[in-house]
């Protein structure tokens, strides 16, 4: 029986890596994602059909609630909510790798250190995970409307040395338990209490444009989490499983880091976001507001259009809108692109997944390091909903709060429209010198409406 088992869980592992290197292509993640769940399927199965774990009709109920669940979400839960989503998931992960390691805590009389050591990892890391992913899924929620204003970081004075604190009373508990001759279910309840305020303390003065930065370093504690609850139950295809989420999660980190030239513990210990200033010296000048038959005029006579997206689409649900607009130009013969900022959005590869959904075709999708060098070259750049990621102030002003991170040089190209609602600022809190610049040309309005309105005009 172990065998066949074993089989199955070598099987589930190929798979899970298969998975995983196809959802590095845009072109291949969506097999990529259907090839890692039957690989989920296969291993929950095997573990289920092997093991005595619990009645079969709990299991049936949570399935039922998981399927119900999981199509409300699909249906119901709007685009611009997909960070939101994805916080709630690494949430989940990091809870039930906690409930896992409290079951297999409460079910041992005596307890070896090779048991106790992940038991109380997989304790830590999930309620961090858990009460974080609560945290980031409030900041990254929209209350402002209510008079809730979760999205700002918040700080305190002595909060590094809080911090500090209790990591170092949660690891001196840990160390504790494990030296005890018999499990201390008290002293483990306290260290269930330390890592859920671990996790509120560790988001709690994250904000503005770091949310997808700690998101996904969220990811890849519940990964964390699940292959420490795979070691302290023995269950090998959970360990590999965890291992891969992990990993992945911290290479995501890294490369959203680089991506706002930031190491992790600046991302951690900065408090970016906690700042409310949003007029910095010097952004003065005169926009020039533009019409939807002037953009027309524009983009009918451009040999080259470059879109660049950000959360405003996403906000705007504009990204059919795009697909059309895009196709018209096509037809009209100009040479059309997508370029997209690795921190664009609310969350690693937001944009990606707007332009997916709406069927942008894949070899239109260029990277930042690619359009840079041949900006210069491009007739129009239609920014759309976008701010901080195209902010030359982040090339040119050393005052500035996201000075050294590497943008989208569309202030470069022949002409700028930048769609947005207002004046107002991006997420990072400071406003943009690319909108007085005179080869930029402000498009006011909803970008869905606007974007249709400029449709209007093609076929009219």
């Amino acid at each position: 029986m172990t065998l066949w088992v074993n089989v199955v869980y070598i099987l589930s592992a190929l798979l899970f890596g298969l998975g995983l290197k196809m959802l590095g292509s845009p072109e291949t993640a969506r097999r990529g994602n259907l090839i890692s769940a039957v690989g989920m399927l296969l291993a929950v199965t095997s573990t289920l059909l092997h093991h005595n774990i619990v009645d079969f009709q709990w299991i049936l109920i949570g399935l039922a609630l998981g399927v119900f669940v999981g199509i409300l979400a699909a249906r119901f839960v709007a685009m611009t909510a997909m960070p939101e989503m994805v916080a709630l998931f690494n949430g989940s992960g990091g809870i039930a790798s906690l409930l896992v390691a409290w079951a297999e805590f409460q079910s041992q009389q005596v307890i070896p250190t090779s048991l106790f050591v992940p038991i109380l990892l997989a304790t830590l890391i999930g309620g961090v995970t858990f009460t974080g992913s609560v945290m980031a899924f409030f900041k990254l929620l929209d209350l402002t409307s209510l008079g809730w204003h979760f999205g700002k970081a918040r700080v305190f004075f002595g909060q590094h040395f809080l911090n500090g604190l209790v990591l170092t009373v949660g690891f001196g508990l840990s160390v504790w338990i494990v030296l005890q001759p018999r499990p201390n279910p008290t002293l483990y309840m306290v260290v269930i209490g330390i890592s859920f305020i671990l996790g509120v303390l560790l988001v709690i003065p994250i904000g503005g444009a770091d949310m997808p930065v700690i998101l996904a370093l969220l990811n890849s504690f519940s990964g964390l989490a699940a292959c420490a609850a795979g070691f302290a139950i023995q269950n090998n295809i959970l360990m590999v499983a965890g291992t891969l989420v992990g990993a992945s999660g911290i290479i995501l980190t890294r490369i959203m880091c680089k991506s706002m030239n930031r190491s992790i513990l600046n991302v951690l210990f900065s408090s970016f976001g906690s700042r409310t200033t949003v007029v910095q010296e010097g952004v003065t000048g005169k926009v020039q507001p533009i019409t939807a038959e002037d953009v027309y005029y524009l983009l009918e006579a451009a040999g080259s259009v470059l879109f660049v997206p950000g959360y405003g689409l996403a906000v705007a649900q504009a990204q059919h809108a795009v697909k059309e607009l895009s196709e018209l130009l096509e037809d009209n013969g100009s040479d059309i692109y997508h370029a997209i900022h690795p921190v664009a959005g609310r969350m690693p590869g937001h944009m990606n997944v707007l332009l997916a959904e709406a069927d942008v075709p894949y070899d239109r999708l260029v990277e930042m390091d690619d359009v840079n060098p041949t900006m210069e070259t491009v007739d129009v750049v239609m920014v759309i909903g976008a701010n901080d990621v195209v902010n030359p102030a982040a090339r040119d002003d050393e005052k500035s709060s996201i000075y050294g991170m590497p943008i989208i040089n569309v202030d470069l190209a022949r002409t700028v429209i930048v769609m947005k609602r207002s004046m107002a600022a991006g997420f990072a809190g400071i406003m943009n010198p690319l909108f007085f610049n005179e080869n930029t040309r402000m498009f006011f309005g909803d970008a869905k409406g606007s974007l249709q309105s400029v449709i209007a005009e093609f076929k009219h």
